[in-house]
């Protein structure tokens, strides 16, 4: 066995009690072993990454217990690019929450920090369902802390509603594994594609149950509608790095929709037949709009980007609905974009607010810096939108490429383009606002303007660099969109391949 498929879980389980036992009261050696582990954790996705590329389902069983009876951990193309872009993210959002001294303002973000990544990286890698549940409510309580980071009122009552949501999902999430259980005497993934493939249609309907439930659950981690509505609360009240890092945690959810509903309740499997897309198709074009409205009537710059989020979650899942190999690889590489792009307009905006002391999308007197604020901010906006020259804008035409078919294209293209078309009026309102009218402003011209009163110092090489990171990664998706979507193209070729799957983990086939 490959013992490097444990290390992106083991990592981050290790450094976590140390950081909050033994460094909590040095942010330096805090910091430095933070950095350090997640400067690790890119290099061992970077290393997974290039064995995944072989094409194999690479198996790793805890104990030496052969599945479905022991727990396995699964890496595929799929697995090894999410760990990939989590670790990314995580490395620059660590060093833009340090640079600005985000991490310094509570003891535990860095050991809050580690458990998330280490609650996320089990999550894609996971071979069963059962430990799905239990890498989510890792993510549940290490993100719950992270939110809450620093304090306030406004921050404590949104966190309670995030928590509050996310216990629910659980709560159903338990009901499906029971009932999947119940039906199939199994919990792993690629035995349950086997044994669900082999139940008739008249002895479904548990089988047919469980996959709903499931698919209720995810969509609450993937914020569609309509349970929607707890993200822009959250997202917006939360830490601005946190809330960059929490870009990755709506793809927890869609991957969760891909892996399970892909390969045990996907095409082929008679007893669920059309089951997974009846109702996701209709409430991700109901996500998009959501998204574009709230972004085109938003009146702080916060919950502006987190409705940015909610429309291109709508836009992914519009995509993954298809449950086709096409389709799905359209969506994989908006999902590398999406991800950066949220993260790059959370860091900005923490940039921005830090700075004008207010996020309210009135005109103030203009900042240091006002016109490299204002570059970073178009940047991130026109990415976001899904306008060249940047990545979203070929993410989406890949969507649309892929959505032709009659049942499909005249929703699909048509809350894909209106939804852009609201969205990039949204952020030009709020650029105009925040960059151009402010410089007609004279201090102490409003109420506002009063607030700022405290002396701001210009960006550093520091602050800034995380923010360009993103955007050059965004840049990067675009000129290499060639490699990169036959990448995804053959990640979704490999999802689709069920029989290969359950071979890998159950049969002879895997990896010894």
């Amino acid at each position: 066995m490959n013992h490097w498929i444990i290390v992106p879980v083991v990592l981050p389980a290790l450094l976590a009690p140390l950081l909050g036992f033994v460094m909590r009261h040095d942010i330096t050696l805090a910091r430095v072993a933070s950095v350090a582990g997640t400067v690790a954790l890119v290099a061992v996705a970077v290393g997974l990454t290039m064995v995944a590329v072989d094409g194999q389902t690479h198996i790793y069983r805890l104990g030496d217990w052969p599945a479905p009876f022991g727990i396995v951990l699964v890496l595929d193309r799929l697995s090894a690019m999410m760990v990939l872009l989590t670790s990314i993210l995580a490395l620059i959002v660590l060093l833009h929450a340090v640079a600005t001294n985000w991490d310094a303002r509570g003891r535990h973000f860095h050991a809050l920090f580690q458990f998330q990544l280490m609650g996320i990286c089990g999550a894609f890698l996971t071979g069963d369902i059962f430990n799905l549940f239990v890498f989510f409510e890792v993510l549940l309580i290490a993100s719950y802390g992270l939110m809450i980071h620093s304090g306030g009122r406004a921050r404590m009552r949104a966190g309670v509603q995030y928590v509050v949501m996310n216990l629910a999902g659980s709560t159903l999430f338990l009901f499906a594994l029971g009932t999947l259980y119940a039906s199939t005497g199994t919990l792993n993934i690629a035995d349950l594609a086997d044994k669900v493939q082999d139940i008739p249609i008249e002895d479904a309907a548990l089988v047919r149950v469980a996959a709903i439930l499931l698919m209720i659950v995810f969509a609450v981690k993937a914020a569609l509608f309509p349970v929607q509505f707890w993200l822009p609360a959250t997202y917006s009240n939360a830490p601005a790095p946190v809330a960059a890092l929490f870009a990755i945690m709506t793809k927890v959810g869609a991957y969760a929709i891909l892996r399970v509903h892909t390969v045990v309740f996907g095409p082929g499997a008679e007893a669920v037949e059309g089951l997974p897309g009846t109702w996701l198709f209709p409430a991700a074009i109901v996500t998009i709009a959501v998204g574009a409205f709230g972004v085109l009537g938003a009146r702080r710059l916060l919950p502006l980007v987190a409705f940015a989020v909610v429309g291109s979650m709508g836009t992914l899942l519009v995509a993954v609905a298809a449950f086709s190999p096409q389709a799905t690889a359209a969506a994989l590489y908006y999902m590398l974009h999406s991800t950066f792009a949220a993260a790059g307009l959370f860091l900005i905006a923490d940039l921005v607010v830090t700075r004008r002391r207010v996020d309210t999308l009135v005109a103030v007197p203009q900042t240091l810096q006002n016109g490299l604020f204002a570059a970073l901010f178009f940047a991130a906006a026109i990415g976001m939108a899904g306008m060249p020259p940047l990545s979203g804008f070929l993410g989406k035409l890949l969507i649309l490429d892929a959505l032709r078919g009659p049942s499909e294209m005249i929703w699909a293209w048509s809350a894909i383009l209106a939804g852009s078309l609201l969205t990039i009026v949204g952020f030009a309102r709020a650029g105009s606002m925040l960059f151009w009218k402010s410089t007609t402003v004279p201090a102490a011209a409003s109420v506002e303007a009063e607030e700022v009163s405290s002396p701001m110092l210009p960006a550093g090489v520091a602050e800034v660099a995380p923010t360009m990171a993103v955007l050059a990664l965004l840049a990067a998706l675009a000129i290499f969109a060639g490699p990169v979507f036959n990448y995804v193209d053959d990640t979704a070729t490999q999802l689709f391949d069920r029989a290969g799957y359950i071979s890998a983990v159950i049969g002879s086939g895997g990896e010894e």
